[in-house]
């Protein structure tokens, strides 16, 4: 029988940087020449205490008396690297340890996310471009596939957009990784930029079950979401390729909210979801279960706090740094669930460890392994004021 009481060893910070270290530098290959005054660690070193300190590498290095030189690293990082090269790799990084945690059915969530890009106009060439967002009309773009197990998100994969990508080009993509995983996928959820007749059909051409919230294209949808109560009605979408067009048809579940004052005039508001599942069997199931897929923000507020700051319009640099980032949660949550809980009759005992304090953990054991800059110089001796 297990007993309700913490492990008699402990983890400690060297030892984290160590494992963040380790899992990069055996899956993601780094070559140096045969004289190189450093190695593959000693980058992925200074890499992993920038996410964590959340500043630039040339400020790491700068202040750091025994981390390599700031254009050294810099040097590697945009030459060794290229986006799709990168970008197979972060998916076998990313799943690295994860895959043994994923339970025999599996919910999956995807979701672009833009980064706005607010740097001249005349130079966004390998961008992503969009509708008006936060000003401006042009994004560091990142589509990013998550699987939810037991409230806790992992990303299995992260791919960059730019101008020519499409939502069915990326969705065709993550359905094929998933078709390679060893765990039966429950359902797929998917935001609102997913919503198009090449996306519904690849859907249903892998038998997947999923939940896409609707595009009000039309009149007839748009009339369906002006007047009455929460139903189930038929809809479809046609879709043109290569001058051959098609259309998918799909129930769309209509869930009304009331809260007198909010919305209308009569307090109705109207949510219309493209869905087809077994477990989904009204409108309020589809939204019930769609918002499962709101905690894809949390995890992006979460790679905000880890990430390393850069102004190089260089796609390799910033996918990196975006892996690396989904890498540091994927790692705590593994490292949490694994080595810190407790095990116990029905279930393990997660010990209260936050992201932050891990995040922090690494950071000085960075600061340590690159011996940071932790006193600065004096031109006159200190007084008592700095004594106790």
């Amino acid at each position: 029988m297990f007993k309700n009481q913490q492990a008699d060893d402990e983890i400690h910070e060297d030892q984290l940087l160590n494992f963040l270290v380790n899992s990069l530098d055996e899956e993601v290959e780094l070559t140096l020449g045969e004289n190189a005054k450093l190695d593959a660690e000693d980058i992925y070193e200074v890499l992993v205490g920038a996410c964590t300190d959340g500043t630039s590498v040339s400020t790491l290095c700068q202040r750091s008396e025994d981390s390599p030189p700031a254009n050294t690293v810099l040097y590697h990082l945009r030459t060794k690297f290229e986006p799709q090269r990168l970008e197979r790799v972060a998916s076998t990084l990313l799943q690295r340890d994860i895959v043994e945690l994923l339970p025999e059915q599996v919910e999956v969530a995807a979701d672009l996310h833009l980064r706005p890009y607010y740097g001249d106009e005349d130079d966004t060439d390998g961008l992503y471009h969009s509708q008006a967002k936060r000003g401006t009309t042009a994004f560091h773009a990142y589509a990013t596939l998550y699987a939810r197990v037991k409230n806790k998100r992992y990303t299995l994969a992260v791919r960059r957009l730019e101008d020519g990508d499409t939502a069915s080009s990326v969705l065709a993509e993550f359905l094929g990784l998933l078709d390679g995983l060893d765990t039966e996928v429950k359902a797929v959820y998917l935001d609102r930029g997913f919503y198009d007749s090449k996306c519904l059909t690849l859907l249903q051409v892998h038998n997947y079950a999923y939940v896409v919230p609707i595009i009000q294209w039309g009149e007839t949808i748009q009339q369906e979401l002006s007047k009455g109560w929460s139903r189930v009605i038929e809809h479809d979408l046609t879709g043109k390729l290569d001058g051959h067009s098609w259309t998918v048809e799909f129930p769309v579940y209509i869930d009304c909210t009331y809260l007198n004052g909010r919305y209308d005039d009569h307090g109705v508001a109207r949510h219309g979801y493209a869905a087809d599942a077994p477990f989904i069997e009204t409108p309020r199931d589809a939204r019930y279960h769609y918002s499962k897929r709101f905690g894809i923000e949390s995890s992006y507020r979460l790679s905000e706090q880890a990430i390393a700051t850069t102004t190089t319009r260089d796609a390799a640099v910033r996918l990196l740094y975006v892996v690396v980032s989904l890498l540091l949660q994927n790692v705590w949550r593994y490292l949490h669930y694994e080595f810190v809980a407790t095990p116990r009759r029905g279930g393990r005992r997660l010990w209260w460890w936050p992201f932050k304090e891990f995040i922090n953990m690494v950071q000085r054991a960075a600061w340590t392994a690159l011996a940071t800059r932790r006193a600065v110089p004096e031109n006159r001796p200190p007084d008592d004021r700095f004594s106790r």
